[in-house]
């Protein structure tokens, strides 16, 4: 590994053919990735922001990281981006010939430029440049453009074995011999990642909820349009927690034996309150009042306006919605104020594991991917936190296996366990107050419009993508219509 941390850049990978050869495998590859943004446009063209030869490739296995731009045409109605093309993430194996276990991985064969007559396949599924990773993250190597730091207080031993994490996700994922898990971001944008971030700030609390970051890989560019002078965030290292559930298996497991969740969203409210009270001491608060709400509800209204001509099945309730939006700004009308933090900002099920002990981690504190990341890292009400798992309790309950001769979640019956969603509900908003010292239900018009915003998100998603899901959040959506009761 000395020679890979010493190497800078080598001459066949800054040759300007390489980004050409690459170009036609990587149309046909790239947008096949579930970790790809820009599903549905075609890909135009490509451009390079950095290139690293982090293995030779005169050797019988290169390596390549690349950081490429991937164009494509706007969406008629999207604004001008904050930057010019998605910037994604690539690591590149590069061999004369693929061994048939690395066949699934294939990109392909360039027929021109340095790497004519070689085999480029995605590098994460070869053991070797896994490894490698590992290695530079050891020893805070410095790779051309590459920096790798640790904390150096944790031990990283060098014998961990890797394998990569199959299951979809947005980003990519190596785990170490059931120590540690490399999650590897995809989609790059210059400044501080609160993935990175966030658990350096709680560890610093000495919270425990959240896995504290022992390495990270990070990429020093200049020049790029909208950079802020920050490092670029590529990877977090983690420990893995070995033999953890995340929230919506186990959720799914007990729904559909009709066992009771309620006592697991208690402990979970108590874990998300104290990741809230953390990130409270760890990060400066901040106080909402008449201004900041108006914005913030002239983006919920903006977004139901938008939703409505989407999925037209919205229009008869759009006033009832509205109203749940008009609420908030009534109050802060008033002079009525909230606090607002940083915040966990993606949090349902899925974002939550419970280890065989029973304890409850978050973890994935990146956002929403879609968002800016400037946005990403306002601080906002918990509230929105909580009104996201509390969406998902939701789903969760409608999504039993379908009964025999039906099809979508309009079919799976979730009055089979009566009250499932309901209790679970009620449940974390307790275990939350327990910790967090403050009920969420205490505030219901900032819950519900939260909850609202939430639920038409879903709404337009489900249209797109799921549409044998759209009756779950069509059925918040009539229960959230409805008039506040006095």
């Amino acid at each position: 590994m000395s020679e890979a941390v010493t190497r800078s850049v080598h001459s066949a990978s800054t040759s300007p053919g390489l980004l050409a050869s690459l170009d036609p495998l990587l149309r046909e590859w790239l947008p096949r990735q579930r970790w790809f943004a820009g599903k549905g446009r075609p890909v135009t063209g490509f451009s390079l922001v950095s290139v690293t030869e982090v293995l030779p490739l005169n050797s019988r296995l290169g390596l390549l990281h690349l950081l490429v731009r991937a164009h494509q045409p706007l969406v008629p109605t999207q604004s001008a981006p904050a930057y010019p093309a998605d910037c994604y993430q690539l690591l590149l194996g590069v061999r004369e010939t693929l061994p048939p276990r690395l066949a699934p991985a294939l990109i392909g064969r360039p027929a021109q430029g340095p790497l004519a007559g070689l085999t480029v396949y995605e590098a994460l599924h070869d053991p070797r440049p896994a490894d490698v990773l590992l290695e530079a993250l050891r020893e805070r190597a410095r790779i051309g453009e590459l920096r790798f730091e640790r904390d150096m207080a944790r031990e990283i031993r060098g014998d961990l074995v890797p394998r990569l994490v199959t299951a979809e996700q947005s980003n990519s994922s190596l785990v170490y011999g059931d120590t540690f898990i490399l999650k590897l971001l995809r989609r790059i944008v210059p400044g501080v990642n609160p993935d990175l971030e966030l658990p350096l700030a709680l560890a610093r609390e000495g919270c425990s909820r959240v896995p504290a970051p022992a390495a990270w890989m990070l990429a020093d560019l200049t020049g790029e349009p909208g950079d802020p002078g920050e490092p670029y965030v590529l990877g977090v290292l983690q420990p893995f927690v070995q033999g953890a559930s995340d929230g919506w298996d186990l959720a799914l497991g007990e729904l559909a034996k009709g066992e009771d969740f309620s006592g697991a969203a208690r402990a979970l409210g108590r874990a998300t309150a104290e990741v809230h009270v953390a990130l409270a001491r760890a990060l400066p608060e901040v106080t909402m009042g008449r201004a900041q709400m108006e914005l913030l509800v002239e983006g919920m209204a903006e977004r139901l306006e938008a939703a409505v001509h989407a999925v037209p099945a919205l229009l008869p309730y759009a006033p009832g919605l509205r109203s749940a939006f008009d609420a908030l700004a009534d109050l802060a009308s008033e002079g009525r104020t909230w606090t607002a933090q940083r915040i966990h900002g993606d949090l349902h099920l899925g974002q939550c594991l419970r280890s065989p002990s029973g304890s409850w981690s978050l973890i994935d504190f990146e956002g929403e991917p879609s968002k800016p990341l400037a946005e990403r890292r306002m601080p906002q009400p918990t509230a929105r936190d909580v009104a996201g798992m509390l969406r998902s309790f939701d789903y969760a309950a409608h999504s039993l296996p379908p009964v025999p001769g039906s099809a979508g979640p309009e079919a799976t019956t979730p009055s089979a366990v009566p009250g499932w969603a309901d209790a679970c509900r009620a449940a974390y908003c307790s275990g939350y107050a327990e910790a967090g010292g403050r009920d969420p239900r205490t505030d219901p018009v900032l819950l519900r419009a939260y909850e609202t915003d939430k639920a038409i998100y879903e709404v337009v998603y489900e249209a797109r993508h799921r549409p044998d899901w759209l009756p779950v959040p069509m059925a918040a959506v009539r229960r959230l219509a409805l008039p506040e009761p006095s």
